[in-house]
């Protein structure tokens, strides 16, 4: 996929995450839902946070602070067809940690703050070394091109995750 189409969906799912974050009351927004796991508040710190460190590990990769290593199989997989295996992920603890209940307006900020670091880091993609790569906790060691389509992964999931606790509100009604 072009890094220009990666950019745009992402984008678009950072439209989605807009318009459901106006959507939700604040104390719905700070609720653990009735299945249980994290509040809505809670998927957005977790996902602007690793979003924010993607983006420093792709800018490391831009910047030749970064490594000659090679990606995993399985892992070009997984970013060819554009999402993770259909199943429940546990969050690397160093990254759970920083979790945490935040209010609608921090999570815009975050959202704005998101996506200002990626607009400054954008153009240096193309020009990024493609050998050059930083290692994610799970899948190893991706390149800026690739860190760049796990950020539009990592949001679709997360996507995903923030309409199941939507639907655990409506069938608790």
């Amino acid at each position: 996929m072009k890094i220009s189409k990666i950019n745009a969906a992402i984008h678009q799912i950072l439209s989605a995450y807009k318009a459901k974050l106006l959507h939700y009351p604040e104390a719905v927004f700070q609720a653990t839902p009735p299945i249980a796991g994290w509040s809505y508040s809670e998927v957005y710190s977790h996902i602007f946070d690793s979003s924010f460190l993607s983006v420093m590990a792709l800018e490391n990769c831009i910047n030749g602070k970064a490594e000659y290593q090679k990606t995993v199989f399985a892992v070009k997989l997984i970013l060819f067809f554009g999402s993770l295996p259909p199943q429940k992920y546990k969050v690397p603890s160093k990254l759970a940690d920083r979790v945490k209940k935040i209010t609608k307006v921090e999570a815009l900020s975050f959202i704005h703050q998101f996506e200002n670091a990626l607009a400054k880091a954008y153009p240096g993609i193309a020009q990024a070394d493609a050998n050059l790569k930083t290692k994610h906790p799970r899948l190893g060691y991706l390149n800026a091109k690739q860190w760049l389509r796990f950020i539009e992964i990592h949001l679709k999931h997360h996507l995903k995750q923030l309409n199941r606790i939507e639907k655990s509100f409506l069938h608790s009604i």
